[in-house]
């Protein structure tokens, strides 16, 4: 593989614009769920996860992405008549978090990892600076109008059908997950310009194991440099994902690794992912992370 060569940019923020190329970025995950994979609802009360965030600042996370509501393999979240949580419960999590970091870091950038126009529009108006959007815009027609009435950032990414259809969703080719890739990637900026959100404020994100099965993700990371050609940087998040756990099951004699045994294959695929062209990386673990980052940083540098 050629490293690629990086070019300096900037995303459009909510009040701010936020610098991309010079350095990866590294956003930190704070799940606010009972249920997620990757920590099992330790950062569900306000308190752990308010402890949580601030540590992740503190290990050199740029910005915080919060999330309500688990998305992980099986759940509901996405169901158009049965969602896994509903938007009143979503905000209840959220919104005292969001005024609990701010209060403590006024400056920091946080990311509502929401799929709701409503969630995301409280979020905003409590202080918000970026909507992720897993679903790439396509669960809630009325998320990019919110969006672009705000001028917040966007991170768009790539979701192949819902949660609870991923475990049944048949494996696809190699060209033909790409260019399914590509397609969904190609309509959710379309939506996001129609809506009159600036091509500035759009990340997009491939969607890591989000209804790719396990092999697939490879491939994608194989090929996530192609997608630079849609114009605008990318976000990777392959911390802990189940792909990994896969790969690294013989080691363990089981189906897949414990997510706590998930770390070290993370960082690799995370290197792996900066060199394919990702500005951002999405970890649960700040400061490998971080270490990590200068290391792929400096080969693109030198290159």
């Amino acid at each position: 593989m050629t490293p690629l060569s990086r070019t300096i940019s900037h995303w459009k923020l909510r009040t701010r614009l936020l610098e991309l190329g010079r350095r990866t970025l590294v956003m930190g995950v704070v799940n606010i769920t009972s249920d997620s994979f990757s920590d099992g609802g330790r950062f569900l009360d306000p308190e752990a996860a308010v402890a949580q965030a601030l540590a992740l600042l503190d290990d050199g996370a740029d910005l915080l992405d919060l999330g309500a509501e688990s998305t992980r393999p099986g759940s509901r979240a996405g169901n158009p008549t049965e969602a896994a949580v509903s938007a009143e419960e979503e905000q209840a999590r959220l919104l005292p978090v969001i005024e609990r970091i701010l209060k403590a870091r006024p400056h920091a950038i946080l990311s509502a990892d929401t799929y709701k126009s409503a969630t995301a529009r409280a979020a905003l108006a409590a202080g918000v600076e970026i909507i992720n959007d897993v679903s790439g815009f396509t669960w809630d027609e009325a998320m990019p109008g919110v969006c672009a009435e705000s001028g917040c950032g966007v991170v768009l990414m790539h979701t192949r059908g819902r949660p609870e259809e991923w475990r049944t969703q048949a494996k696809l080719p190699a060209e033909m997950l790409i260019q399914t890739i590509r397609a969904g990637l190609v309509e959710s900026l379309a939506l996001a310009l129609r809506a009159g959100i600036a091509a500035e404020s759009v990340i997009l994100d491939p969607g890591y194991g989000f209804g790719k099965k396990f092999d697939e993700n490879y491939t994608l990371l194989a090929h996530q440099a192609e997608f630079l050609a849609l114009g605008r940087p990318l976000l990777a998040g392959v911390s802990r994902k189940s792909f990994l756990g896969h790969t690294l099951a013989p080691l363990f004699g089981g189906d897949s690794a414990p997510v706590e045994f998930r770390e070290t294959a993370g960082i690799a695929a995370l290197v792996a992912a900066i060199l394919h062209g990702a500005s951002i990386v999405r970890v649960h673990d700040a400061r490998p992370a971080v270490e990590a980052a200068r290391i792929a940083d400096a080969v693109l540098a030198a290159n």
